[in-house]
């Protein structure tokens, strides 16, 4: 991945700074280009009226980090002066057309989309970029379409690489010598973050696994074999129980890649209702639950991923279209299957237990669950 060494001091200190509040990546296939200029039609060069009307759609609440971003948009989109329409998709694909194609009839001049699934979306978008709005995406990168002007989110791949070591330092730390025992989880496959994760991790893991200091039991290494679909917890309980009664009659599991912390929850309520000593599990989002099952040692790491920095972000980037100044310079660029793509990358963070107090310490929520 080719990246611009553009990510200013100020990005890296508001980022320590800022509150650590939630959850997103970017895709792997980098393009060897320099960033693209958005076309002028949609990238807001001729500005637009300060209390214009921006649309947000979200592709559910079903996790806090969702559910910040929708508080969040409401409050700073109106807190700058917009008129904010901010919507939730239940995570069904046409409800998220037809809310977007109503943020085109409403007159939106902005339109940030957290996808329910980046790659159909490609028509609706392509029409609100026809009728010249700016479409900005959220967390997850739209694909296969050329209606889109940039992307924001944390680089997902760089997640993925700090899970995968994240599990290989808690097994170190309180597994003994090893060779390990471990199961290897993915996220949905709807969303283009997921499996990016996944190679992210196995960038790290796959040299354990060929030098045996690590062994996938069961023998599902392939992200289509470990993928939770849609996210859901109660799916990813369900297969851990499967591998446990399957593969680990009198035998310890030491550790499972988790993509988020919904699942890592999961995949301990399973393994100590089979009985199991508690395996390192890797975590994703810094959801309130988790972090205190991190300081209570019950859960081993999260990737913190804040929703105040990354809707910070786009917000700025809005501002700036309002004012005429165009979309900003990206981060780095990818190619979504039709074009190549602008994307502001953000940097994720490891919390363990060990640093939790310093990952939060301007975190007055979090810090209060350090207890």
């Amino acid at each position: 991945m080719k990246k611009k060494k553009s990510l200013s001091l100020f990005l890296v200190a508001s980022f320590i700074m800022a509150a650590l509040t939630g959850c997103g990546g970017t895709a792997s296939n980098t393009s060897s280009a320099a960033p693209a200029a958005p076309s002028a039609a949609a990238s807001g060069e001729k500005g637009f009226a300060a209390d214009a009307t921006i649309g947000v759609a979200l592709p559910w609440l079903g996790t806090q980090n969702w559910a910040e971003a929708d508080k969040m948009f409401k409050e700073q989109l109106e807190a700058a002066g917009f008129k904010a329409i901010v919507q939730h998709a239940d995570n069904k694909v046409p409800q998220q057309q037809q809310q977007i194609e109503s943020m085109i009839q409403n007159g939106a001049k902005v339109i940030v989309v957290g996808p329910v699934d980046g790659s159909q979306l490609g028509a609706v978008l392509e029409e609100a970029s026809a009728a010249g709005i700016s479409v900005i995406g959220y967390d997850r990168l739209l694909e296969n379409t050329t209606g889109v002007d940039g992307v924001v989110q944390f680089g997902s791949i760089k997640t993925g690489e700090l899970q995968g070591q994240a599990l290989l330092d808690g097994l170190a730390a309180q597994k003994g010598k090893g060779p390990y025992n471990i199961e290897l989880f993915g996220g949905g496959p709807a969303d283009p973050n997921a499996p990016n994760f996944f190679k992210g991790a196995m960038k790290v893991l796959q040299p354990k696994i060929d030098d045996g200091t690590l062994v996938v039991v069961s023998g599902q290494k392939d992200f289509t074999q470990c993928a939770t679909m849609d996210w859901d917890n109660s799916k990813a309980q369900a297969r851990m129980d499967s591998l446990l009664s399957g593969f680990y009659s009198g035998k310890e599991i030491h550790g499972v890649l988790s993509p988020n912390d919904g699942i890592a929850r999961a995949i301990i309520t399973a393994s100590e209702q089979a009985g199991q000593k508690i395996p390192v599990v890797s975590g994703l989002d810094a959801e309130n639950e988790s972090v205190q099952w991190i300081w209570s040692g019950k859960q081993y790491s999260t990737v913190a991923k804040p929703t105040d920095v990354l809707v910070g972000k786009t917000v700025e980037i809005i501002k700036g279209l309002q004012a005429g100044k165009g979309m900003l310079a990206p981060d780095t660029t990818v190619n979504n299957g039709k074009k190549d793509v602008g994307v502001y990358e953000l940097a994720p963070v490891v919390v363990t237990k060990e640093n939790a107090k310093e990952a939060f310490a301007n975190d007055a929520g979090r810090m209060a669950l350090l207890k």
